[in-house]
């Protein structure tokens, strides 16, 4: 493993055609490796516009096997570019269970596994429990050439518990591929507060963790099955183990947001702030319980 790395967040737009977005990814992904990247993590789900806004059985249609023709075609990309790449599907695990899921590709084109979503959400135009079956493949992390990795998807981002079972896993950065916005009636009252508490708490995370985040947001407004749909808020970011921000993108635009990871911070952080190390491990069983009452 190198000392340090350079990661890419591909923020993009995401049309109602699958074979042009998948198309419009390997051209981003092919552009950010040769800025250097040697990591790229693309957006939640984005072969496709952001479905889950209607409950919609035709749906369906869009997922795929996992492994399948994407990861192959992914795997095919990593080996002639380099790069380790996150990629997040609309898996068909089985007829009538489907998962949202990331795939992890190793530079060598080899899919080293795959995380399914944990927290599956459901609220106004964020339908995702009609879709998704909860994940099983729990909270993991992944040797890749470059660094062990770690993959939490979207909602999984408000849940510490989350976050901090993939570092004790061994993961020294946590990528989160996500697709968040504005529901457009709500952007002017609320929409700063919302945007400040979804960066807040990943940098959080950062932080009482000692790792990188790296979260890849799309970008754009979406209203598949009309009405005012979503404004997806971009501002995809990295920051560092401190929790600082070191890169960010913009709100509006698509774009190749980059970061070098400093490995060797990781370890400086946790020996500076030794949260893992004082964590009271036998004071915490009850965390197993919905609610203590």
């Amino acid at each position: 493993m190198t000392n340090t790395t350079k990661i890419a967040l591909i923020q993009m737009r995401c049309g109602p055609e699958p074979e042009k977005n998948f198309a419009r990814a390997i051209e981003f992904i092919r552009e950010a490796a040769g800025k250097g990247a040697q990591m790229v993590c693309l957006p939640e789900l984005f072969r496709s516009q952001y479905f889950c806004q209607t409950e919609d059985h035709k749906n369906f249609d869009l997922a795929e096997e996992v492994p399948g023709k994407s990861t192959a075609a992914l795997g095919e990309l990593a080996r002639e570019t380099g790069t380790v790449i996150i990629a997040s599907l609309f898996e068909k695990r089985s007829a009538g269970v489907y998962h949202n899921t990331a795939a992890i590709i190793d530079r060598n084109g080899k899919l080293l596994g795959k995380y399914r979503k944990m927290h599956i959400p459901d609220d106004p135009l964020y339908h995702e429990k009609f879709y998704f079956a909860p994940g099983d493949l729990g909270f993991q992390a992944w040797q890749t050439a470059q660094g062990k990795i770690g993959v939490c998807v979207c909602w999984d981002q408000w849940y510490p518990e989350a976050a901090r079972l993939t570092a004790l896993r061994g993961a020294e950065i946590i990528f989160y591929p996500t697709a968040i916005g504005w529901h457009p009636s709500e952007k002017k009252e609320f929409g700063a507060a919302q945007h400040s508490a979804w960066e807040t708490v990943q940098r959080s995370h950062a932080i009482t963790n000692g790792c990188y985040v790296a979260v890849a947001n799309r970008v754009g407004h979406e209203a598949p099955a009309g009405g005012d749909g979503i404004e997806f808020w971009g501002q995809s970011f990295v920051c560092g183990p401190d929790g600082e921000v070191i890169a960010k993108g913009s709100v509006d635009q698509e774009e190749i947001v980059m970061a070098d990871v400093e490995w060797d911070r990781v370890n400086e952080q946790r020996t500076h702030w030794p949260f893992l190390r004082d964590r009271r491990v036998d004071a915490y069983a009850e965390l197993d319980r919905r609610m203590i009452d």
